[in-house]
């Protein structure tokens, strides 16, 4: 039996404007985010999910209540949905990151798996972190279509996951805001049915600064 989850990034903030590394930082969505995910939730409308999960932080509950009041549900928040902890690094744009901590930069570029920004996660916990959480809700929801709006990070570590790439190559592929990514759990595997559906959005969209 084969379980269905839409994954879809958080809306637009004004940290996102501005290259500014979030992380767990509980930044909001901006008007552009509010509409985003206004559109999102007209988009998957024609969807019917079992039940629509969200990070526990503003900019991606936002989004998800979006998408539960046009469907008539509710939001079940959960932190292991978070964005991963980028520790020294939250609260300066990528451009800063570089120059106030080279060494620390480079091992973010290189994506080094053991590295957690001195006081965040490294890459292979929050890959975990984030396989464990979407593992137990397709077990939890076997055979029915969910919801799950969280951040560009998770979406990274599952795109991979379902496409059999390894955590540490550079990224290749874009994750913008509010976009639908469909993905499908055989009971065994994960397998990526749909990326980067955001026909529903007009203006442009950025790429991920997480």
């Amino acid at each position: 039996m084969h379980t269905r989850i839409c994954i879809i990034r958080h809306g637009e903030t004004d940290w996102n404007l501005a290259r500014r590394i979030q992380g767990q930082i509980d930044i909001p969505l901006n008007s552009a985010g509010r509409a985003q995910a206004l559109a999102m939730a007209f988009n998957a409308a024609h969807h019917r999910f079992s039940a629509i999960y969200s990070s526990d932080l503003r900019r991606a509950n936002e989004t998800a209540q979006a998408l539960a009041e046009r469907e008539g549900q509710t939001v079940t928040t959960l932190t292991a949905l978070r964005e991963r902890h980028y520790g020294i690094f939250q609260n300066v744009t990528k451009d800063e990151a570089g120059q106030i901590h080279p060494q620390a930069h480079a091992l973010y570029l290189a994506r080094d798996l053991d590295y957690d920004f001195e006081s965040g996660e490294n890459l292979t916990n929050f890959a975990q972190r984030t396989m464990n959480v979407f593992d137990s809700l397709a077990k939890q929801h076997r055979a029915q279509q969910i919801a799950v709006v969280c951040h560009a990070g998770l979406l990274d570590v599952m795109y991979r996951r379902a496409t059999g790439r390894e955590l540490q190559p550079a990224r290749d592929f874009v994750i913008p805001n509010c976009a639908l990514n469909w993905f499908r759990h055989d009971g065994q595997r994960w397998h990526l049915e749909s990326w980067d559906d955001h026909h529903h959005l007009s203006h442009v969209l950025l790429d991920s600064v997480e």
